[in-house]
């Protein structure tokens, strides 16, 4: 311990305000998926299958910008870790105007293909389905660029040790997303209108506020005042050096599970409702994984950018201990909880025991392989070598999770189970490929700035 705080960049006290604040953040915003489906149930289960559909489709964007805001802020916490925080501005400017320009293309594509998406993206659904479906899509795509600048905004501060700024605009957001819900399903009877209007709301404010505490000059990584924008290739090209790579990645990721609810789709409504219910608390379940996995992404890219590979080792060393720990705590509890938490959803009886043999399967692996799979590869990608993470998860991906996702939901008549045992399949063999990587230290010869 004397060694890490005379020597190393974070002490373990860095590291806990770091850590906790993400967790909160990342519970936070688990939560409002959770009270989404929770409170959308008492319009009845279509409406659940409604919103967890376009919810793919959310969840596929927030990936997309989580990826490409990873990428300025990598480049961001390597020139905070080489000393040059003037250059960590303006990367963090480039990403912020850059990702929120996308962000408008992409919404105006998604409204274009609204048709395509509802029609054959979504698979074979109900009218009613269609139709709560329709009103979800049309509200919440409306939020997709505040949604980009919201996560570009999180990822700057995150990445400059300051997470609990995150965390407070993640809790303000996510406060008006479940008050707003509350009182617009409960109080004003308002079908899936009621869980899209606070989502949209919600996203609004929170862009606006953490855009507005970047302005600080005293941040490391700050907005300049007075702002004149001038387009920097070389800076966008390096953000982009991580960011697509990463965002490919994770839009490739969600493609598939868009592909497969296509197949599940075909299962019926049963399948549907416990596969969306599935993941709603498989989330959960994931969580300490993905805060710590931020935190590693801060952790790492400082290291890289001071040149001291024997500090990245060591916190991922650290950071996998702490990963391993809480996803073991968390699973037991959640485990336990699991046949009241069951009956908050008021879910038929075969929805709910195909639910809860999903869960206790995923709860499982979760704790063993989890990890390895989707924590342990930030320090890969905070090291550069985003684009073998990228080529690795994908065919991961398409031969494992698709593939067998199709031979065994389909063809061996496991239904929607058989995805899940398919999508466990996929966890392992990235494991075993980013633990050969980290081995063998080629991450190490990537240089970025």
């Amino acid at each position: 311990m004397k060694k890490e705080t005379k020597g190393y960049l974070f002490s373990g006290s860095d590291l806990k305000k770091l850590i906790l604040p993400l967790l909160v953040e990342q519970f936070l915003a688990v939560a409002v998926g959770l009270a989404d489906s929770i409170m959308v149930s008492s319009v009845g289960e279509d409406a659940i299958s409604a919103v967890s559909l376009v919810d793919n489709i959310n969840i596929l964007l927030i990936g997309l910008f989580s990826a490409l805001a990873t990428g300025g802020a990598v480049v961001a916490g390597q020139y905070i870790g080489h000393r040059d925080t003037a250059r960590a501005c303006r990367a963090g400017e480039q990403m912020l105007v850059f990702v929120s320009g996308m962000a408008v293309v992409i919404m105006a594509l998604i409204y274009v293909g609204k048709g395509f998406i509802l029609d054959t993206v979504f698979g074979k659904i109900t009218p009613s389905v269609r139709s709560y479906a329709d009103t979800y899509l049309m509200i919440t795509m409306a939020s997709v660029p505040f949604l980009a600048l919201y996560n570009c905004g999180a990822a700057l501060f995150r990445v400059q040790g300051n997470s609990r700024i995150s965390m407070r605009t993640s809790l303000l957001m996510n406060g008006i997303n479940i008050v707003g819900n509350a009182i617009l399903i409960y109080g004003f009877r308002f079908g899936v209108e009621g869980v899209a209007i606070p989502t949209l709301v919600s996203r609004i404010v929170a862009a606006v506020v953490i855009t507005g505490l970047l302005r600080r000059q005293s941040l490391q990584v700050h907005i300049s005042k007075p702002f004149h924008y001038r387009f920097q290739g070389n800076m966008v090209a390096r953000i982009l050096q991580i960011g697509i790579p990463n965002g490919v990645e994770n839009s490739m990721f969600q493609l598939g599970k868009l592909v497969l609810l296509s197949l599940i789709s075909t299962f019926g409504t049963t399948a549907i409702t416990a596969n969306a219910v599935s993941n709603s608390i498989a989330a959960f379940e994931i969580l300490p994984g993905q805060a710590i996995g931020l935190a590693l992404v801060t952790v790492v890219s400082q290291c890289v950018g001071a040149g001291d590979y024997q500090q990245v080792r060591y916190y991922t060393r650290k950071l996998m201990k702490y990963t391993y720990i809480a996803m073991l705590a968390l699973n037991l509890l959640i485990l336990v909880c699991l046949p009241m938490v069951m009956k908050i959803y008021q879910l038929s009886g075969e929805t709910t025991a195909l639910t809860e043999k999903i869960l206790i399967f995923h709860s499982i692996c979760a704790i063993v392989i989890w990890p390895l799979s989707f924590t342990f590869p930030n320090t890969l990608r905070a090291a550069n070598d985003a684009r073998y993470t990228m080529i690795i998860s994908m065919l991961s991906m398409w031969f494992c999770r698709i593939i067998m996702g199709f031979v065994l939901g389909k063809y061996c008549h496991m239904g929607v189970f058989g995805i899940w045992v398919a999508m466990i399949l996929d966890w392992v063999v990235r494991s075993f490929l980013f633990v050969v990587r980290y081995m063998r230290g080629k991450w190490m010869e990537k240089n970025l700035i």
